[in-house]
């Protein structure tokens, strides 16, 4: 995918880490929803999105993390195989708990409303002169007229989105007959033109970073709650999580060292990455998920994370490792009862000794020490476990974000 301008912009000046100062005046990344290849129909879960949409809005709400002086909207055709047609956009601030947005401003794009985002590309609107406070929640509305089959999306948004019939940009209500899905379309990134310096903290991981468990619609996910933390410090942070996502392999997503370059690095400002995945590179194989894929290896997966970590530095990013959370009895009375097995939490236990030991990330986020159950080190604490001892609850995603040593993140 062709990186857009801004990005191209921060890699130039991420040639070291003496360098890589946020200028008061540069866009940074303040939220995004990572893309992912719509699967065929064969696959274990649905897609939530229709085969086909046609004469039909868009309603998207997205919460960001920083806030700023203006905003620019990213859309995305990453996957696509023939071009998609916006046909008219707007944007505005959501006023409380209402879900209705205030005012609805239209989305030029190269002074247009009508855009083209070519298969493969992503498209980023003009400026939108819309100040922005912290952990604004944004609605945007997009107008789709022609029939249009999605290639690419984000399937587990943990935030509801509207499908509704005709051109509704301007209404600032929600329809009662509106289709409902909590999957993303079109919309990936948003960034922001911050009041003062800032910088961003780019979490790419599976699940447990996309919230697969967090309470819909309340912006719980981890990332949110450290969002919270650092935002005073004029520090962003942009979730790249997909459910299911691994280091080495495809699977309901690229794997996440292809996702270095295809995502994280085109987001603008980032710092500093969080990496926290490899838990399905262990446990998927030998499921319902990978009935037949072999367990990687310890070597395997820790070169896996040493390319993580020597892409980040070429691009003047700092890299924290998360160790791997317990998992004991994961996913009981499921399709995927078997994802837990004594060798692969033996696997587990390897991988999260040599994050702490090795020295190969700039600093560690130690989540299992934080979440494990005392008595029990192999599962995950009652009061952080939301039932399916694989992932975390709200009250654990928070005990995730107060874990993290702000330090390390804020003076960059």
């Amino acid at each position: 995918m062709k990186l857009y301008q801004p990005a191209l912009f921060s890699l130039v000046l991420f040639t070291s880490f003496a360098q890589a100062e946020v200028q008061k005046s540069q866009w940074v990344t303040t939220w995004a929803a990572s893309p992912q290849k719509v699967w065929n129909k064969d696959f274990v879960f649905p897609t939530n999105i229709p085969d086909q949409i046609s004469n039909q809005t868009i309603k998207q709400i997205s919460q960001i993390s920083l806030g700023g002086e203006a905003i620019r909207l990213v859309f995305t055709n990453q996957y696509g195989d023939q071009p998609l047609y916006i046909d008219k956009t707007t944007v505005g601030l959501v006023k409380g708990q209402s879900l209705k947005s205030k005012n609805a401003y239209p989305v030029y794009f190269s002074g247009k409303l009508k855009a083209q985002i070519l298969p493969g590309k992503q498209l980023m609107s003009d400026p939108i002169q819309l100040p922005v406070p912290d952990h604004a929640q944004l609605m945007v509305n997009t107008f789709i007229q022609k029939p249009t089959t999605f290639k690419t999306f984000h399937w587990d948004a943990k935030q509801t989105s509207w499908l509704i019939t005709g051109n509704q940009t301007a209404n600032l209500n929600t329809p009662s007959s509106a289709k409902t899905t909590t999957a993303r379309l079109l919309l990936s990134a948003v960034e922001v033109k911050p009041k003062r310096k800032a910088h961003v903290v780019a979490v790419i991981g599976d699940s447990i970073t996309d919230g697969a468990t967090a309470t819909l619609d309340a912006n719980t996910r981890w990332t949110d709650f450290l969002a919270k933390r650092l935002s005073p410090h004029q520090v962003a942070v942009i979730n790249s999580g997909i459910s299911g996502n691994r280091l080495l392999t495809d699977g309901m997503g690229d794997n996440a060292l292809d996702r270095l370059k295809k995502e994280v690095f085109q987001y603008s400002g980032v710092k500093t990455l969080i990496v926290l995945v490899g838990i399905n590179d262990i446990s998927w194989p030998g499921t319902a998920f990978a009935p037949k894929q072999q367990i990687p290896t310890f070597e395997a997966l820790t070169q896996g994370y040493k390319r993580v970590v020597d892409e980040a530095h070429r691009q003047g990013i700092q890299v924290i490792g998360a160790t791997l959370l317990p998992f004991s009895g994961a996913l009981p009375n499921t399709p995927l009862d078997n994802y837990y097995q004594p060798n692969k939490d033996e696997l587990r236990q390897r991988i999260n000794h040599w994050i702490r030991t090795s020295h190969t990330f700039d600093g560690v986020l130690d989540l299992e020490q934080g979440l494990k159950d005392p008595k029990h080190p192999d599962r995950l604490n009652p009061i952080y476990d939301s039932g399916d001892h694989l992932h975390p609850n709200d009250r654990g995603n928070q005990q995730m974000a107060n874990l993290v040593d702000l330090k390390q993140l804020v003076n960059q």
